[in-house]
């Protein structure tokens, strides 16, 4: 079964306030060049205190709390459902403009004026929990990985990803998007879907199919 995926931008205005409005939209390479330094630099700091195997460590188990922490806030904080007419027009502002306007290439990433607030409230965060070095690798291995989801979310959108695991990515999401919102969670990897019960229980694959640019 074909699934047809239109390549047509959509956009829709959030804001009335023009500066709002302006920050509302993000280029899909901003994560990079922002936090790809963050990483980098935490690596360094890291590698200061710790030996280069205690840095590769801290860091894979940053990756995987990233994985994990991805699963549970596009879960229970992107799909919540409001009662309330406030919550619902936050709700619309936080991710359901994305599910009604899954295209806008402008709002595939996470604005700055969220995720730098909520970067260093992690860091904060996890600095609590981990020693030093041990804090450092651990959130350079968190920040790539959400990275790695914001650049992997904007491809599943936007590219004709090729080979197997970027078809699987691809169609992955549009499952999501298309079929049964309330599945497959996981963008950047499926991985906490099938621990907790949450993969999409159609039963024959989707091809994805695009529009020729």
């Amino acid at each position: 079964m074909a699934l047809y995926v239109s390549n047509k931008d959509e956009t829709v205005r959030l804001f009335k306030n023009p500066i709002l409005e302006y920050f509302s939209h993000i280029h899909p390479a901003t994560p990079v060049v922002v936090y790809v330094p963050v990483v980098v630099w935490m690596l360094y700091r890291s590698a200061v205190v710790l030996t280069w195997y205690e840095v590769v460590t801290s860091a894979i188990a940053g990756v995987f709390g990233w994985t994990l922490f991805e699963y549970i806030f596009h879960r229970f904080v992107f799909h919540y459902e409001p009662k309330s007419e406030l919550g619902k027009k936050l709700h619309f502002l936080v991710h359901g403009v994305h599910h009604d306007y899954p295209r806008d290439r402008t709002r595939l990433v996470m604005p700055l004026l969220v995720s730098v607030p909520l970067a260093a409230l992690l860091y904060v965060v996890y600095g609590l929990v981990w020693p030093a070095g041990w804090h450092e690798g651990f959130f350079a291995g968190f920040v790539a990985g959400y990275v790695a989801y914001d650049s992997i979310h904007y491809m599943t959108h936007h590219w004709q990803m090729r080979g197997r695991i970027g078809h699987f990515l691809k169609a992955y999401h549009m499952k999501h998007h298309y079929v049964d919102p309330k599945s497959a969670f996981g963008v950047s990897n499926p991985l906490w879907d099938y621990v907790f019960g949450t993969t999409p229980k159609r039963k024959r694959p989707i091809e994805v199919t695009t529009d020729a640019h």
